[in-house]
């Protein structure tokens, strides 16, 4: 029986959610055209949300030189993933740990966070028809150009703060609850047991509120701001709240601005986001990479089904500065222009690639599979016993245990930028 190789394309999926970018300013519209995806043209009066590389029974990845699926391939050559890693992640299904995509974000994602590995399966056993995997869902993202997220909670004297100075907020909050967070946040250690209970009581009675007094009370801070009533303490605020609600009209997730981290990433700066955290992308584009999986407990910002009870439940609530949330780049290891993004789980990695044209960059053997998609420029990817052309919006799969070169610059004769998800065990 002959040796697969080692190196091969893969087709990745489109997923068009009413939330992404329109046509042609949407880079997963970009990535798949560019590419030449069978069968994909783009729609400029369309939104093309997502891009999906992996092996997630949803929307699975194609060998591209046969169109069979790539966890099908895989589960008969289990040597391109790599022993240790099926023996860790139980993947002797060709099933890969993580799940790469690309996000192109025009409008809000939900008010949402994943649950932890008992919790999925918990729901997954009671609601297999919402929580379709047994699996959890840790995430990071990676901006592609200027990103905003809502992103964990606020520390507790910034959300005192607002509450102090955003009544209709404060007003969706019964009085005892308000003087308990009130007196916890200035004196308590965010990490206390009660000061973690104040929290969870303040975002509970906000995302619970009857619809009649939320609606009203939005109603109000709606018309307040477009008056240029908001204080110096909400100001930042003022512009987000206006745009959630125009995307959101009288739905409970806009407060949640006052109560979760508002961030604005440059290209290059990435978050991490573990099981249990609440967040909600806003705009931008980004790659983002996450154990396999597809489970989202929502809350707001959102016409789908809200599992506010679940979400409330399952929430950590620690509450820090968005900096805790940061994934701070280091060089990978001997290779030069390449930077390595690597979270606190034990799933995946993200490397970016950034070559100049005529540039050439080593990897060393990764003991683990990976999946590469090229974002700019055209070049070569080189291994022991083989080589493969690549351009914009490819997709290409590399076997554990595959030192690969990098070479910039095509027939166009251009610059290289990629970006490898991989796993080692």
């Amino acid at each position: 029986m002959s040796q697969p190789t080692r190196v091969f394309k893969i087709t990745p999926t489109v997923q068009q959610y009413d939330w992404g970018k329109l046509g042609t300013s949407s880079k997963v519209a970009v990535f798949a055209q560019s590419a030449g995806l069978s069968e994909f043209s783009v729609d400029e009066s369309k939104p093309y949300a997502e891009l999906w590389m992996g092996t997630h029974p949803k929307s699975p990845s194609l060998v591209s030189s046969s169109g069979e699926t790539l966890a099908n391939y895989l589960s008969k050559h289990p040597a391109l993933i790599g022993q240790k890693v099926v023996e860790k992640f139980d993947a002797a299904d060709g099933n890969l740990p993580f799940l790469f995509k690309v996000l192109a974000i025009e409008k809000a994602l939900s008010i949402q966070s994943h649950p932890d590995k008992p919790t999925a399966k918990e729901l997954h056993a009671q609601h297999p028809d919402i929580y379709k995997d047994p699996n959890h869902k840790p995430e990071m993202a990676l901006a592609l150009t200027p990103f905003t997220a809502l992103c964990g909670f606020l520390p507790l004297p910034r959300i005192a703060a607002y509450l102090a100075a955003v009544p209709e907020l404060a007003a969706l909050i019964p009085k005892a609850v308000l003087d308990e967070f009130t007196s916890v946040a200035s004196t308590a250690d965010a990490s206390a047991p009660g000061a973690k209970q104040a929290l969870r009581d303040v975002f509970a009675a906000v995302m619970t509120a009857p619809t009649d007094a939320f609606a009203a009370q939005l109603a109000a801070l709606v018309a307040r701001y477009e008056a240029g009533g908001a204080g110096a303490e909400e100001a930042d605020l003022r512009e987000l709240v206006l745009r959630l609600n125009a995307q959101f009209p009288a739905d409970i997730g806009t407060f949640c601005a006052f109560l979760l981290n508002y961030v604005q990433l440059a290209p290059g700066k990435a978050i991490f986001l573990g099981a249990g955290e609440p967040h909600a992308y806003i705009s931008g584009d980004i790659i983002e990479c996450m154990a396999n999986s597809d489970n989202v407990i929502r809350a707001g910002l959102t016409p789908k089904l809200r599992d506010i009870p679940n979400l409330v439940s399952t929430l950590t609530y620690a509450a820090a500065p968005s900096s805790h949330h940061v994934v701070k780049p280091v060089p990978f290891a001997g290779a030069g222009a390449s930077t390595l993004y690597d979270p606190p789980v034990p799933e995946f990695s993200v490397v970016s690639v950034a070559l100049a044209l005529g540039a050439k960059e080593t990897h060393r053997e990764v003991e683990g599979p990976s999946i590469l998609i090229v974002t700019g420029g055209s070049g070569r990817l080189q291994w022991a016993d083989g080589s493969v052309d690549v351009t914009q919006g490819e997709v290409v799969f590399i076997g554990a245990a595959t030192a690969v070169d990098f070479l910039a610059g095509g027939s166009d004769g251009d610059k290289l930028t990629l970006y490898r998800a991989f796993v080692e065990a």
